[in-house]
């Protein structure tokens, strides 16, 4: 991410006619072939450092979910303008603490949980008799914190811990809320965001099991404040997505990072230091000093690219120097770039 300067925020704004105020910070992102799994970047042989084709992926699936909440008349999104497959120009936002998580069938990590005999999930108690990959009567809305949150009763100190609605209720600022109210307005906008992506897979026999949103304040050109989507949605990344057929037969085909996650579990002779948050600094050592495979980075490759190419319509094209791409349309038709 780079943050522009406050001449050349105001300058964009006014010559591209963003519906920001003239005085909004703005910044270019930049999507990368990375990849995180359970807090950590990791790497492949060879000094590979990401997954070919990732980056250009998911920029291409949060395009078109993007496209499609505005064409369903839902919130704003942070991007402002999109110059190139890789790059977004985004307006700074006053991000909400929470990870706001929307579950339609039980599976990895509360599945892990509701095995080992826990029923309440964020306040909500599920019957006992599940079954792994079960279709749920009903999406729970199953948040947790961004971030390491203080200070607030019941709620651990940690990243990343479940929170009920009432815990958000009563401490809504600490949550960066500008009311309890916007709490009903998030769950909302998760709710109706979950449903058009649902929608559109289950016309590619394709299946949205669970995804992460994420929510943030921002003003229009007149200053009135309103709450938005935040970072990327629907992708391989923040949600599970399977294939269809392959479930009405009772198997499970992961169309997402989960299929990442498990290769990691399995590859490791100590899979608890992946899922003890107690032992994060061996998890950091872990992803340090290992080189994971070329084929495992190359399955996630064809994983990813292979998903954005049915959700989009459209191939996945890499670039034989996307860096020289991305400088010259900053230069030219943004003056970024000197």
């Amino acid at each position: 991410m780079y943050w522009l300067t406050e001449a050349d925020s105001r300058r964009l704004i006014k010559e591209k006619g963003y519906n920001v105020k003239p005085d909004a910070p703005l910044a270019i992102m930049v999507i990368s072939d990375r990849i995180s799994a359970f807090d950590c970047i990791w790497h492949g042989e060879g000094g590979i450092k990401g997954v070919p084709g990732k980056g250009a992926a998911l920029n291409a699936i949060s395009n078109h979910w993007f496209k499609l909440f505005r064409e369903n008349g839902l919130a704003d999104s942070h991007i402002l303008d999109i110059p190139h497959p890789f790059v977004w120009i985004v307006q700074k936002a006053k991000p909400v603490k929470v990870e706001a998580i929307c579950r339609q069938y039980i599976t990895g990590s509360m599945w892990r949980a509701y095995s080992n005999g826990e029923r309440e999930f964020c306040g909500i108690t599920l019957p006992d008799g599940l079954e792994k990959d079960q279709m749920l009567s009903e999406q729970l809305i199953t948040p947790s914190t961004k971030g390491i949150l203080e200070g607030i009763p019941g709620v651990p100190a940690v990243d990343d811990v479940n929170v009920s609605r009432k815990d958000l209720e009563d401490n809504f600022a600490a949550f960066n809320f500008n009311s309890a109210e916007d709490i009903e307005r998030y769950e909302t906008l998760l709710k109706q965001g979950f449903n058009v992506i649902s929608e559109a897979l289950a016309k590619l026999d394709q299946i949205f099991v669970d995804t992460k949103f994420e929510f943030g304040y921002v003003s229009d050109a007149e200053g009135n404040e309103k709450l938005i989507y935040m970072d990327e949605v629907g992708t391989p990344d923040s949600s599970r997505i399977w294939d269809a057929a392959a479930y009405r037969e009772g198997n499970i085909v992961e169309n997402s990072k989960e299929g990442f996650r498990q290769m990691l579990l399995s590859h490791f002779p100590d899979p608890d230091i992946l899922l003890n948050k107690d032992r994060m600094e061996e998890r950091f050592a872990l992803a340090r000093d290992n080189a994971l495979p070329v084929e495992a980075l190359m399955e996630v490759s064809k994983v990813y690219t292979g998903i954005a190419e049915k959700i989009t319509g459209e191939k996945i094209v890499l670039s034989e120097n996307p860096k020289q791409e991305i400088i010259d349309v900053l230069r030219d038709g943004y003056g970024l770039i000197d």
